[in-house]
């Protein structure tokens, strides 16, 4: 053991990619410290991959990709600025409404970052708000993404954990509006403070016009999560359902979407499915060594020597999930974590449902905190602004956040309520 951990941290210290550091360490222990072959690595690596679940991988990818190029994002900022603009600090509600409906679609928090972070960090500017106010609602806003069905880290986390995938998806909504919530009162408290005031009056004439507008794109999550939740597709048709409908949109209706941009997309959409299949094949292979040493029996036996309790047991595995978010990606830590963690979140009687909730919000914040927080790296460039001033505007907006972390470990039934009615 001593010596697969001493390759894998060498091989992050020195900068190698994920999916090499854990592969090859891996590698490393069963040529030298074991009789297995090595094209059991191969085996293990392949076997972690051919998962029917993570058909939905590419799916949602493509989806949130045809969303963003489709000009679909324009259409929800604008009927976000109708709905919520006249309020005290209203594009500070408008970013985080925006992203609400966004989450539906894209499925993770760069998407989201990226896409709707162009436009309302350019609004917010042309009203006169402070950059750093600008980027760290966005930067915040995003992490709604990946809690709000459907969510590529739900996903992952699904396929290591053994557990549905709807009941995930489900898990999130009600945690995904209350970070909506939190934040929508911090950007109040903000306005309040600074006096800032609306951005444009009520109309309901434009509310109207702005949600016929946008009522095509709004139906993306109502087919997923209408669809999963009435039986009538599974996660994995339901990725399929969105591909399809965010094609009629960009091709047929809006007619925004030709064949030279659908080409990148897929192109993009195919690198990205891989970075995040090696990285689970890698991932599954360093778990498997990891249990067939006993180390997670070890890693289990440890933390229940400190508490039984399955809150103070919550307490500690947030702490050193914010700490591991800092530093990992979050589907390596994701497909790193789930074995070595789940035996001991079960043994306590914590539900495996409120525990993805809970790891995916974790590292959601991870990204965005040095010195890995890639939603801190694409906004930096988005908004023209150094990576350190970038670090500062975002810090005051982890509290809205750790707030609705505490409060989703504190109480299961935020997340286990929906599941509970629509699947037990």
């Amino acid at each position: 053991m001593a010596l697969l951990l001493a390759v894998f941290f060498a091989a992050l210290l020195t900068g190698l990619p994920i999916f090499i550091a854990l592969a090859g360490s891996s590698l490393v222990y069963t040529h030298f410290s074991t009789m297995i072959p090595d094209f059991v690595v191969l085996h293990r690596i392949a076997g972690g991959v051919d998962s029917f679940p993570l058909i939905a991988v590419p799916f949602f990818i493509l989806a949130g990709n045809l969303m963003n190029t489709a000009g679909i994002t324009n259409r929800i900022y604008d009927f976000a600025t109708a709905a919520v603009g006249w309020m005290h600090g209203g594009l500070g509600h408008v970013n985080v409404v925006g992203s609400v409906i966004f989450a539906g679609m894209s499925g993770t928090a760069v998407a989201d970052a990226g896409g709707l972070g162009t436009i309302e960090i350019k609004a917010m500017r042309d009203h006169g708000y402070p950059d750093d106010f600008a980027v760290g609602i966005t930067a915040a806003s995003s992490t709604i993404g990946p809690i709000i069905p459907p969510s590529l880290p739900m996903v992952i986390f699904g396929v290591m954990a053994n557990v549905s995938i709807g009941q995930l998806f489900a898990a999130g909504f009600l945690p995904g509006l209350l970070m909506a919530a939190c934040m929508m009162v911090y950007v109040a408290w903000y306005a309040w403070k600074h006096k800032i005031g609306a951005d444009q009056r009520f109309y309901w004439a434009v509310l109207g016009r702005t949600l016929i507008g946008a009522i095509p794109a709004l139906l993306t999550p109502a087919i997923i999560i209408g669809g999963m939740a009435t039986g009538a597709f599974t996660p994995t048709e339901a990725a399929i359902a969105a591909c399809a409908w965010a094609l009629i949109l960009g091709t047929l209706l809006y007619k925004s979407l030709n064949w030279k941009q659908f080409y990148r997309i897929s192109m993009e959409t195919i690198e990205t499915t891989a970075s995040v299949l090696i990285i689970v094949g890698a991932a599954s292979l360093f778990g498997w060594v990891l249990t067939t040493t006993r180390v997670t029996e070890q890693v289990t036996s440890v933390l229940l020597s400190i508490t039984s309790d399955p809150l103070l047991l919550l307490l500690i595995i947030n702490v050193l999930l914010l700490i591991v978010g800092c530093f990992m990606e979050t589907i390596a830590a994701i497909s790193i974590l789930v074995p070595v963690l789940m035996p001991a979140v079960l043994k306590v009687g914590i539900d495996p449902v409120q525990f993805g909730v809970i790891m995916v919000l974790n590292l959601m914040i991870g990204l965005l905190t040095p010195p890995v927080g890639m939603v801190l790296f694409v906004l930096s460039r988005v908004a023209k602004m150094s990576f350190d001033r970038t670090v500062m505007a975002v810090l005051p907006f982890l509290f809205p956040l750790l707030a609705v972390l505490v409060l989703i470990s504190i109480f299961p039934q935020i997340t286990l309520y929906l599941p509970t009615l629509w699947y037990r």
